[in-house]
């Protein structure tokens, strides 16, 4: 990606909308968020985001942004609010979100430029996007925000929060309050609609389907060349909700049957128990864990993978919802290893282009990979074209863009 910096903050030709854009996360962290906003900007849209300054993934600040504020991304005005960084602990990830809600909501407050509309991007947490209701509230202006992300649920599925605890009915508290301040509501996954109206007790008749755009992103280096016949692919978050450690566990015993590895990629709260799980079982030559990688880096492992893995633990509406890692991988025509409930399964369904393991764990797993080695690769091959046919018929980034577009146009309208 080329970006420019700049000192100027004005917009330089008339655009049709002006879109102020609140989000914590933004370029050079890897989140659809960048694109979204890049694509009205070709469009002709005046585009500025609020964000903070780039950590996720870094586990600080990203070296040479300390001390940038405002800057000119790719036609799309930037400015970076001060933040705790996010680290490994639970306490620097706390700090890293009240930051960012507090000094976000400062400079939003002080924002006397006039916008046609607020987008919000709710990942995780819900309370990074208060400024966005803060600026909507005080300008009369509409907010919509896109919900990838269900609050409180999410601490409660990640077993950050216990349910039943003070600091849960707080953030429910609090969490509804948020959605409720919100003019309309983009979700990313159907069953989204079910929390907000069984859990949260919300009124949905401002709520609307609208596909969170997936992360595509130019491959940089060759094509990855493998060692073992066959090779499953996992690129994403290591953490409880994935079941990565599951998934390893699983290598025992397919490791036995046919000469398959598994290559993981990526971080999270589970990475040091899987690389346990590797040394005490000798899986060395089967298990390879790369840590981290540039997307653009990642992608260089799907084209002579065997599959792409998507698991996502089944428990409450996050269990159900359509993870951004499904969309990508059915763009890559690879066939998928999936361990999933909800819509994503209805999704993978409709693909026709997955290899399903029939329970979470690692003997389902373990059964699902076998299957996938064992079939012909005109089999493998017909899954891999059946996924990247779906992902152009229903995720290209050009209709979910639109589709978002003309959501903010009505609410703008109204």
């Amino acid at each position: 990606m080329i970006f420019y910096r700049s000192s100027i903050v004005r917009a330089i030709i008339p655009a049709e909308m002006k879109i102020l854009v609140v989000c914590q996360f933004y370029y050079p962290e890897t989140f659809s968020i960048t694109s979204i906003c890049e694509g009205w900007a070709k469009q002709g849209h005046d585009v500025q985001v609020v964000t903070g300054l780039p950590n996720y993934g870094f586990d600080r600040i990203l070296q040479g942004y300390e001390n940038i504020h405002d800057e000119v991304i790719n036609g799309v005005r930037v400015h970076r609010c001060k933040l705790y960084p996010r680290g490994k602990s639970r306490m620097s990830i706390i700090k890293n979100y009240l930051s960012f809600w507090k000094s976000s909501k400062k400079y939003i407050r002080h924002m006397k430029e006039e916008f046609d509309v607020v987008y919000s991007m709710s990942l995780s947490p819900i309370i990074s996007v208060v400024g966005a209701n803060i600026y909507a509230k005080k300008h009369h202006v509409p907010h919509v925000l896109h919900c990838l992300d269900l609050w409180p649920e999410s601490t409660v599925v990640t077993h950050a929060i216990k349910k039943e605890s003070l600091l849960y009915r707080v953030l429910f508290v609090w969490s509804k309050s948020i959605y409720k301040k919100a003019d309309k509501i983009l979700i990313s996954s159907p069953s989204f609609k079910d929390y907000f109206s069984d859990v949260l007790k919300l009124d949905t008749s401002n709520i609307v389907e609208a596909y969170q755009p997936p992360l595509i992103v130019p491959q940089k280096g060759e094509d990855i060349k493998y060692d073992h016949a066959y090779n499953i692919v996992y690129a994403g978050n290591i953490g409880s909700i994935q079941m990565v450690e599951e998934l390893t566990k699983a290598m025992v015993t397919a490791s036995k049957e046919c000469d398959v590895a598994l290559h993981l990629i990526g971080m999270g709260a589970k990475q040091n128990e899987v690389q346990n799980i590797v040394q005490e079982n000798h899986l060395e030559d089967r298990v390879f864990y790369y840590g981290p990688k540039a997307r653009a880096i990642t992608t260089a492992y799907f084209k002579n993978a065997t599959a792409l893995v998507v698991t996502l633990r089944e428990g409450g509406f996050v269990g159900r919802t359509i993870p951004n890692k499904l969309t990508s991988s059915l763009h890559y025509g690879r066939p998928i290893l999936a361990c999933i409930t909800g819509d994503g399964r209805k999704v993978l369904e409709e693909s026709q282009g997955a290899v399903f393991a029939e329970n979470e764990t690692a003997e389902g797993l373990s059964d699902a990979i076998i299957r996938l080695c064992k079939m012909s690769e005109n089999e493998r091959n017909t899954l891999g074209k059946n996924n990247e046919k779906y992902f152009e018929e229903r995720y290209a980034f050009d209709k979910l863009l639109d589709r978002i577009t003309s959501e903010l146009e009505s609410a703008k309208k109204r």
